[in-house]
């Protein structure tokens, strides 16, 4: 089948105005991921923020109780014993000085950034090559912290961060279509409680506006927020 095809199969039977409960969305999403590869299931949640402001930023991290089925490559900035703690815990790419001139030099084997606290003056120095890619280590979501071996099992073991973007939208990947439906609806939730929890002080009205779950190559199917706690 083309894809064009199979794109308009896929939306057959979806009502794009219509808010669906959180597992009969999960449901569709997962019986129109058709795709040749596991295709991953994101949720997208539109937020009453606006994070050009400094009190309207969303950011954090949540450990999804059944992970998110992808192994993350994982590196560590830390020197001696804090190095080994990083290796043995399973961090791929483990250094100082010289894992701060391969990223300068553009090799960026990692996923996901962790550091101890004493490395982030030099690891400042990679903010233009860190930053745009959302993997700048920060103390606020646990990727600057002495406990580096719980940070890396953290990340291998699927944790999620979340950051809200220009239009007020956070977007994450929570698992994959091979996922059972019920592990799909209880990371969703998971995802959401987290959300929830790390509001702003400057958000005013709706907080969680919209949310929608969808697979890498499947429509979109909107979730009434109301069956989401």
């Amino acid at each position: 089948m083309a894809a064009g095809k199979k794109i308009t199969k896929a939306r057959e039977g979806v009502d794009r105005e219509k808010l669906y409960p959180l597992a009969e969305a999960v449901k569709m999403v997962k019986e129109r991921a058709k795709a040749k590869f596991d295709e991953t299931i994101e949720v997208a949640m539109n937020l009453g923020v606006d994070p050009r402001h400094a009190d309207q930023m969303v950011r954090g991290v949540v450990t999804l109780p059944n992970g998110t089925g992808r192994t993350l490559r994982v590196g560590v900035f830390a020197r001696g014993a804090k190095a080994e703690e990083a290796k043995a815990a399973g961090a791929d790419v483990v250094g100082a000085e010289d894992l701060v001139e391969k990223v300068q030099g553009g090799a960026i084997d990692f996923d996901r950034c962790i550091a101890t606290p004493d490395m982030m003056p030099l690891v400042g120095r990679l903010g233009k090559v860190l930053g745009p890619r959302g993997m700048m280590p920060n103390p606020k979501i646990g990727t600057v912290t002495m406990d580096v071996a719980g940070a890396v099992k953290g990340a291998k073991g699927g944790s999620v961060e979340f950051r809200v973007e220009k239009a007020g939208i956070i977007q994450a990947g929570i698992g994959k279509a091979s996922f059972t439906e019920e592990k799909l609806v209880q990371n969703i939730k998971a995802l959401a409680d987290a959300v929830a929890k790390a509001k702003p002080a400057g958000s005013k009205g709706t907080y969680i506006q919209r949310v929608a779950v969808s697979s890498t190559m499947g429509p979109g199917v909107k979730i009434d927020t109301g069956t989401l706690s």
